[in-house]
C-alpha cells in the first residue's frame, strides 16, 4: 500500500474543526498557551461535526432493539444504519459483517476467540500489542521485523510455505505502524496469505484515520479499528469482514442480544439458540452513542474529501521530517527507510536527552502534548532503539531520571484537525530545547517525568 498519487494532486484543505482547539493550558514558566494536541496516535480529538451529531441525537436516546416506544425505534434504526455507514466507509463486500466492539484490542480478541480449532497464526513482532498478544490460545509464529516491504512479504512467504496447507491459518498485520507511521504492503501480504490458504486481518487502528481503507480492494478478510483514533469521542470499535468464522464460533460474550431463543430443558438445563448475525458477538446493551459517533466520523471524513485530507497530512509529514532532519541531535526511528510512505506518526530520540524528560518539557514549557515510551509496541521500539528490554513503567515507559540515556522514544502524531501553527510550534520547541536545554527542573514521579515545582527554575 502506498499513499495515493492522486491524493497528492488534490487541493489542500483547511484542518477540520475539532473539540479543544481553543483550550488553553498553564505553562510552568508562567502564563498560558493554546494547547497543541500532537498525540493523535493515542487518541485523536473528536471532530466538532461528530460532537454536534451526537448532541443532536442525545435527547432522543432510548433502549435499542425490541423496544416498542418511539425513541427505542429511533435508536435502533440509528444503531443499525450506523452499521451500514461503516460498511460503506470500509468498502465492505455484500456478504461481510460489521460487528461493533469497544476498541481495536477488543475486536482482535473477539476474532481470536472465533478461530477454528488448531488454527495457526502468523504475526510480525512489529505489531502493536493489540494485534501481537490476543492469539495466546492458538499456535502462533512470531516473525522477525523486516527492514523493507519486500522483506516483509518474503518473510511471510517463507513462514507460510512451511505450514500445514490443509489447516486453518490467519495472518495479522498492521496497515500503518503506530511507532513509525510507515505503511505496510497490505495488498502484497494479502496475496501471499491467500496463495497459501491463509486468511488475513488488518489492524487499521492507525491507518483508517489517515488513509482510505477498502476491504474489497485490499482483499483482506477482516479489518479492525477504534473510534477514538478516528475522531470519535467514545469507547467503541469495529471488526468488519467475513462472516463464517464469526458465525460458527461461540459468542464472544454470552447474554441478552446474542441469544435468539433460550429454553429450559426437562433435565433442568438450558438450551440456547444464538444469533447468526453480528448480534451474536454484541451481547448486552450496546454503546449506541459510541457506535453513532463512529458513523458520524466516517461521514465527516468522507464528505470532507479523504484525498484532500491525505494530501494536507502529507504536507505536514514532510514539514515535520524536514524540520527534525535539521536538528543533528535528533534521530527519527524508521523500519523501512526514509523513502517509505507513511502517515502522520513519527517517533524519534534526542541525543543527550532522556525521552521522558524531553516530552515533559514540551508539555510544561510549551503546551505541546506528545507521547514518550514504548507505545505498547515493545519489541518493535526495542528493535529500532537497539536496546534490551527494561523494567516497564506505565504503558512501557521505563523509570529514568532526567538526563539519563534514553530508554524509550518520543512520538509526535497529527491528522485532519492539526493546524500548521501547532507543527511550527513543535519544531521551534525542539530546536530551542536542544539548543538551550529545559528552563525548569524535572523529577520522576510514579514512573513519569514531571516538573519539580519545589525546585528553583533552571
Amino acid at each position: 500500500m502506498s499513499v495515493s498519487t492522486a491524493a497528492l494532486d488534490q487541493s489542500i484543505c483547511a484542518p477540520l474543526p475539532v473539540l479543544g482547539a481553543d483550550v488553553t493550558v498553564p505553562l510552568v514558566t508562567g502564563g498560558d498557551v493554546t494547547y497543541a494536541a500532537l498525540d493523535y496516535a493515542a487518541s485523536a480529538p473528536a471532530l466538532q461535526r461528530v460532537w454536534d451529531d451526537v448532541a443532536a441525537y442525545a435527547p432522543y436516546y432510548g433502549s435499542v432493539h425490541r423496544g416498542a416506544g418511539y425513541l427505542s425505534q429511533l435508536s435502533t434504526d440509528l444503531f443499525e444504519s450506523s452499521r451500514t455507514t461503516v460498511a460503506d466507509f470500509l468498502g465492505c463486500r455484500p456478504e461481510d459483517q460489521v460487528v461493533f466492539t469497544r476498541s481495536t484490542t477488543d475486536s482482535l480478541n473477539l476474532l481470536a476467540s472465533a478461530l477454528p480449532a488448531d488454527c495457526q497464526v502468523f504475526v510480525f513482532e512489529t505489531e502493536h500489542h493489540a494485534s501481537l498478544l490476543p492469539w495466546r490460545d492458538a499456535r502462533v509464529t512470531y516473525l522477525d521485523a523486516p527492514r523493507t516491504p519486500a522483506e516483509a512479504v518474503a518473510t511471510l512467504e517463507r513462514a507460510l510455505s512451511g505450514r500445514d496447507p490443509h489447516g486453518p491459518a490467519l495472518v495479522c498485520v498492521t496497515g500503518a505502524s503506530n511507532v513509525t507511521g510507515e505503511l505496510w504492503p497490505v495488498k502484497e501480504l494479502t496475496s501471499a496469505a491467500h496463495a497459501h490458504g491463509a486468511r488475513i486481518v488488518l489492524d487499521a487502528a492507525q491507518l483508517a484515520p489517515h488513509h482510505p481503507v477498502d476491504i474489497a480492494d485490499l482483499d483482506v478478510d477482516w479489518v479492525a479499528f477504534s473510534g477514538h483514533k478516528l475522531y470519535a469521542p467514545f469507547g467503541s470499535g469495529v471488526l468488519a469482514g467475513r462472516a463464517d468464522w464469526l458465525r460458527d464460533a461461540e459468542p464472544y460474550l454470552a447474554g441478552g442480544g446474542a441469544s435468539r431463543k433460550v429454553a429450559r430443558r426437562a433435565d433442568g438445563g438450558v438450551d440456547v439458540e444464538w444469533h447468526t448475525t453480528p448480534a451474536r458477538h454484541e451481547a448486552g446493551s450496546p454503546n449506541v452513542i459510541g457506535v453513532y459517533s463512529i458513523a458520524a466520523a466516517c461521514r465527516a471524513l468522507t464528505e470532507a474529501g479523504f484525498d484532500r485530507l491525505v494530501a494536507r497530512e502529507q504536507q505536514l509529514v514532510t514539514r515535520v521530517r524536514e524540520g527534525l532532519a535539521g536538528v543533528p541531535e535528533v534521530r527519527v526511528l524508521s523500519l523501512f527507510g526514509d523513502d517509505a510512505p507513511r502517515v502522520g506518526v513519527i517517533s524519534f530520540v534526542v541525543e543527550g536527552w532522556n525521552s521522558s524528560h524531553f516530552a515533559a518539557a514540551l508539555s510544561a514549557e510549551y503546551g505541546i502534548g506528545v507521547r514518550d515510551g514504548l507505545f505498547c509496541a515493545h519489541p518493535l521500539v526495542r528493535t529500532l532503539l537497539g536496546s534490551e528490554p527494561q523494567e516497564p513503567g506505565e504503558c512501557g515507559a521505563p523509570e529514568a531520571e532526567p538526563g539519563e540515556r534514553s530508554l524509550n522514544a518520543i512520538r509526535v502524531s497529527f491528522g485532519a484537525g492539526t493546524p500548521d501553527e501547532h507543527i511550527e510550534r513543535f519544531l521551534g520547541a525542539v530546536r530551542e530545547l536542544v539548543r538551550t536545554g529545559a528552563r525548569w527542573s524535572y523529577r520522576t514521579e510514579d514512573g513519569r517525568c514531571v516538573p519539580d515545582r519545589g525546585a528553583a527554575q533552571v
